[in-house]
């Protein structure tokens, strides 16, 4: 069982898209990072597209596939390699005949269509979309034409191809913020996106569920916490502080750093969407919970604990954590209820404190040569043009840098938040 490899010649892509093509070697002694689960594989499915495979949560999921279903999925990976994706990520399965690279864009409808056909697909991963939030408050329309419109594309494509499973990637950010004293939110609650982002991902939901009700597509709809772990791209908090400070740099918060997040390890992630494909229901919603919820504050202080820099005092507390100003809207916090998805067999594995491990590890050895020079997205406000990263927005200086107080170090109500049932304590508590 193999695919017919899709080659990739210099005259065949845009020339200033050359970089991405470009293979120093950097993941050939990489660790392979895959999840854990492994199911009775399904005779319905054979084929399977990934969109944004090369990115960071569908490259788990590609590599996942492609080693654990040799014999019986063939795995194409879809992406148009944006300025946060990386060929590296899948250049270990360049070897195997079940997996292929298709250099392709979800808002180009005959690409779209050629992959579709050429490959005989019939189940869909729709990871593609442009995900980091801070960047949708400047440059919105991206976020709608690649998420909705690039959506709508790949749906209407799949609907004439007769395609058998279409699982949607979406975000808990459509459910908007959640207080400290809610309930978690369950699949059935009421969208209330708060930024352009998670209105796009909440947009592109209605064109899924229409096309479900209109057309009898058989869709899957997965929203997740934040997905961490190695291969992620630089520009969301942990890869970003872990790099800066192994850079012997200081972290830079937006705001006050009390909003909080839950974060899921990317093996977890990954097992999820094994889980989904051959246990969930066709028409069916399911939340991707986790049970690791921490302030972006109580975070950078985690990773000083992890890599030993001492912080016991005002003045080194100071050195490496500092502030600047925040997002026009930043949530306070997301909480999803997965018991759902846990009922059909997934759970949450990989502990905070461990994954962090590896992640840091992975980002010490790998992190600066992985998508070549990171130096402007390590900066708190980047600008992204295209496919680059092309300044910094601020320096320093510019963006009102600000002290931390040590004795504000926790969240709003001096609540302690618990990472691996630990309590994240105030300096100097």
């Amino acid at each position: 069982m193999g695919l017919e490899k899709v080659e990739t010649g210099p005259s065949s892509y845009p020339k200033n898209q050359a970089k991405f093509f470009e293979d120093f070697g950097v993941w050939k002694d990489a660790p392979i990072f895959t999840g854990t689960t492994k199911f009775e594989p399904l005779p319905e499915v054979k084929n399977i597209m990934v969109t944004g495979g090369a990115g960071f949560i569908a490259c788990w999921l590609v590599r996942h596939l492609t080693l654990t279903y040799a014999d019986s999925y063939n795995i194409i990976s879809f992406d148009k390699l944006d300025y946060c994706s990386s060929l590296n990520n899948t250049r270990v399965l360049n070897d195997k005949r079940n997996f292929t690279f298709y250099h392709g864009d979800i808002t180009n409808p005959s690409e779209v269509m050629d992959c579709l056909q050429r490959y005989n697909i019939d189940t869909i991963f729709h990871f593609a979309a442009q995900s980091h939030v801070d960047l949708s408050f400047g440059n919105s329309y991206a976020f709608t034409h690649t998420n909705v419109y690039g959506t709508h594309v790949l749906l209407e494509s799949a609907k004439k191809v007769g395609i058998k499973k279409f699982i949607h990637v979406s975000t808990d950010e459509v459910y908007g913020e959640v207080r400290d004293d809610a309930d978690d939110l369950l699949e059935t609650s009421i969208l209330a996106p708060t930024n352009p982002y998670a209105a796009s991902k909440a947009a592109a939901e209605m064109l899924v569920h229409s096309y479900q009700k209109s057309f009898k597509l058989p869709v899957i709809i997965v929203r997740s916490n934040n997905v961490y772990g190695p291969h992620q791209y630089p520009e969301k908090i942990i890869p970003k502080f872990s790099l800066l400070l192994h850079r012997g740099q200081p972290v830079v918060l937006h705001g006050d750093g009390t909003p909080t997040r839950r974060y899921l390890y990317a093996g977890d992630a990954a097992d999820a969407f094994d889980t989904i494909l051959h246990r969930g229901a066709m028409d069916q919603i399911y939340n991707v919970g986790s049970c690791d919820e921490i302030s972006n504050l109580d975070l950078c202080l985690k990773l000083l604990q992890h890599l030993n820099i001492p912080f016991d005092t005002q003045e080194l507390l100071q050195k490496w954590v500092k502030h600047t100003r925040d997002r026009p809207f930043n949530d306070h916090r997301y909480a999803v209820d997965g018991t759902k998805l846990r009922q059909i067999g997934w759970e949450q594995k990989t502990t905070f404190s461990g994954g962090l491990s590896i992640t840091i590890d992975w980002y010490k050895k790998y992190g600066e040569n992985w998508w070549g020079d990171i130096t402007k997205v390590l900066t708190p406000f980047p600008i992204v043009a295209g496919t680059e990263i092309i300044a910094s927005g601020e320096t320093l200086e510019e963006s009102e840098i600000t002290e931390i107080d040590l004795d504000n170090t926790t969240s709003p109500g001096d609540k302690k938040r618990k990472v691996d049932g630990t309590p994240m304590q105030a300096v100097g508590a």
